[in-house]
């Protein structure tokens, strides 16, 4: 079995490199974040045209996760319980569906802006959300992953220069302290192989040559129970398909199990 999970940066121009992924790298599950879509404007057909199902959750400009999978598709949960809000209202950050006998969410966190802006609160309340949403799909005993874009660094070693980010998110104490507190439940952060480089990043920004350079940052993760990382064979970075043109700023990790 293969699943990945990718932060497209905009479903509709990423489109083509969506689908040609599908054919060339063939994951029986992908997990989609940052479709900057709604829900009915997902382009559905046509993922479905390579013999995919879909579930999407988009609320608009922004946000936006999705589950494809061409091994089934059922309980699909929108949302997380009792998920925290933002400026009034809730935001489409998290979808849960059962393909092939794993219980996969796809999650996109929020960035968190400043240490002292709003946001970053939000943040720090999105993830314990997560976190009690983790701990009751755990009690099932199946395979269980959580993917996507965490919009965390968990280690100093998972950007490219520590000192360039002392005043930043993504690596404050909080926040790890938040992905610490989900891997205690009984999850595992399955690290991709080294390809290229000895440290596999997800994220490279669009400005100053940061992506040949590999100037980047892993905040992309798979965090799997025991019956799930128990079965991974591999797992990798493609980085290629952050090459080329118009790219997304992430690249797609896959992962691929014997169950």
């Amino acid at each position: 079995m293969r699943i990945a999970t990718w932060n497209v940066n905009s479903i509709l121009p990423r489109l083509p490199r969506v689908l040609d992924f599908l054919e060339k790298t063939a994951p029986d599950v992908l997990c989609l974040q940052e479709l900057k879509n709604t829900t009915e404007k997902f382009p559905a057909a046509e993922v479905e045209a390579l013999g995919y199902e879909v579930a999407a959750y988009g609320l608009g400009q922004w946000n936006g996760v999705g589950i494809v999978s061409r091994v089934g598709l059922s309980d699909v949960v929108r949302g997380l319980p009792d998920e925290p809000e933002y400026d009034g209202a809730a935001e489409a950050r998290a979808i849960g569906a059962t393909c092939g006998g794993v219980r996969v969410w796809s999650v996109y966190v929020p960035n968190g802006r400043e240490p002292d802006n709003p946001h970053y609160a939000y943040k720090l309340e999105w993830l314990e959300s997560l976190r009690s949403l983790a701990a009751s799909e755990l009690s099932s005993g199946g395979p269980f992953a959580v993917l996507g874009d965490f919009n965390v660094a968990p280690t100093d070693a998972d950007v490219w220069d520590i000192t360039l980010f002392a005043e930043s998110t993504h690596v404050t104490p909080p926040e790890r302290e938040a992905l610490a507190r989900l891997r205690k439940l009984g999850l595992t952060d399955v690290f991709p192989r080294p390809l290229k480089y000895d440290h596999p990043f997800t994220y490279w920004d669009y400005r100053g040559g940061n992506f040949p350079n590999n100037k980047g940052m892993r905040i992309d993760l798979v965090y799997g129970n025991e019956a799930f990382t128990g079965a991974v064979t591999d797992s990798y970075v493609d980085r290629d398909a952050r090459k080329g043109k118009l790219p997304s700023d992430h690249a797609p990790i896959v992962v691929d199990l014997t169950l």
